[in-house]
């Protein structure tokens, strides 16, 4: 049988970490971030993977930094035959890639080598791609530059946010994972080098990233509001209160109102004006309040919200 431990962090990893079980591997240990608060009132909760872990009755290892530390020997003395990652958070330090004997490998959302880092299901909406998907790929010391064992492409949707696209890769990486395990474990898989020319980085998003530019055109705006749905959320200025808009789509409007500037108002929506087009807002959430429907937003305003006004 063969000996795996596995690395995970989020949601995304949970349904791997799941079916590596299901299949029958020897699962030795799981090993994933430290329970982190979470919350207004700041509730430490443990991260996905390990509340999946202990419902399978499996060992976790949750070390703050793995690079170092007393839990890195203890997961290099397990004697794994394999290390799969999926959303881990850290990176691996050689002593560790080079332990076990079917090496590390890695479940990453995107097809590589487009997208190294570690926001690669944002950036790819954000950038208004059509498509992306997962690699399993070997781990290496440099960033998601390992040699590529398998991938697997999907379309994305103009429905689709990051919420979503993180659900659909999750089930395919799994599935992937699962047709890809065996002949890694032969020793008849793939490898194929990743093209250097062709690499671009999805760098964890930044606070400058979540601000709505308004002077830009109205499909990227579209698309950095689904991007960022539902985490972190993009957000925006009125009245110099901050506003995160959940959920928008493309306008009909033909406007020549300024970036930013409410150009109209119906029942259930209202249309804000871009560099080139509009968006209309159908979800958000004011300072201190909770998401809100655009129409309960305005039912709530009554006039306080008026054609004129001016998103920042």
């Amino acid at each position: 049988m063969t000996k795996v431990v596995f690395m995970g962090t989020p949601d995304f990893s949970v349904p791997i970490l799941r079916m590596i079980h299901e299949e029958g591997y020897e699962v030795l240990a799981v090993v994933t971030q430290p329970d982190r608060p979470v919350g207004r009132k700041r509730v430490l909760t443990p991260p996905p993977v390990k509340a999946e872990a202990l419902r399978l009755g499996l060992p976790v290892i949750q070390p703050e930094r793995l690079r170092g530390s007393q839990e890195l020997e203890e997961i290099i003395a397990l004697a794994p035959d394999i290390i799969i990652t999926a959303a881990y958070g850290q990176i691996l330090p050689k002593v560790l890639l080079d332990a076990p004997p079917l090496g590390c490998i890695n479940v990453h959302a995107s097809l590589l080598p487009k997208y190294r880092g570690g926001a690669p299901i944002h950036q790819a909406i954000l950038d208004g791609e059509k498509t992306t998907g997962v690699t399993i790929m070997y781990m290496a010391e440099k960033l998601d530059a390992g040699d590529i064992i398998s991938q697997r492409e999907i379309a994305i949707e103009e429905s689709d946010n990051t919420g979503i696209l993180f659900d659909k890769l999750s089930t395919i990486g799994r599935d992937l994972l699962k047709e890809t395990l065996p002949a890694i474990i032969a020793g008849t898989n793939e490898r194929i080098i990743q093209d250097e020319e062709q690499v671009t980085f999805a760098h964890n998003i930044s606070r400058d990233q979540e601000r709505i530019h308004w002077e830009k055109d109205a499909r990227a705006v579209f698309n950095q509001v689904r991007g960022l749905s539902p985490w972190p959320v993009a957000y925006t200025t009125l009245q110099g209160e901050n506003v995160k808009i959940w959920s928008a789509k493309m306008g009909n409007t033909s406007s020549n109102g300024e970036p930013g500037q409410v150009v109209n108002i119906n029942k259930t929506s209202f249309e804000v004006s871009t560099g080139n087009g509009t968006i209309e807002i159908l979800d958000l959430q004011p300072a201190g309040k909770k998401r809100m429907t655009a129409e309960e937003y305005l039912r709530g305003t009554g006039s306080k919200l008026s054609i004129g006004d001016q998103f920042e």
